[in-house]
């Protein structure tokens, strides 16, 4: 039964795997998640349990992975650009999670819980080319 889906890539939440999944579906390939409704109901979980599982059939998994190769998986800004490398210029840059261990997410708890967290988050960002880690200037 094992050999029956093949794991072909794993997210963070479950609304990047939706995104995934209804690309994927419209190639023709059928696609099951698995841990989408644990994380839904607790994101804090994601890491823990491994994130929300994207399977395919075994024997669709080979093209499923070219299509998922072909899907640009780095950060673009608000009008559809790429988002470059403040300190190489490098296009490879991904979107990241300021809360990297237990302190960073004690903090958050506490926060969380006591009401002093702001509504808004701002994004950062980590080149994968020099591994440098930024903040994007928006300007309005």
């Amino acid at each position: 039964m094992s050999d029956l889906f093949k794991v072909i890539a794993k997210y963070q939440y479950s609304a990047e795997a939706q995104i995934i999944k209804g690309r994927l579906e419209s190639e023709g390939i059928p696609v099951f998640l698995s841990d989408n409704l644990t994380i839904d109901t607790d994101p804090l979980v994601s890491n823990a349990i491994g994130g929300v599982k994207l399977k395919v059939y075994a024997e669709d998994a080979m093209k499923a992975q070219h299509i998922l190769e072909n899907i640009q998986k780095y950060s673009i800004s608000d009008e559809g650009k790429a988002i470059a490398c403040i300190n190489c210029n490098s296009k490879r840059v991904i979107m990241v999670s300021t809360i990297t261990d237990f302190k960073s997410f004690f903090s958050f708890l506490i926060g969380f819980l006591s009401g002093t967290l702001p509504f808004y988050a701002k994004d950062k960002y980590k080149c994968e080319t020099c591994n440098t880690l930024f903040n994007i200037q928006k300007t309005n």
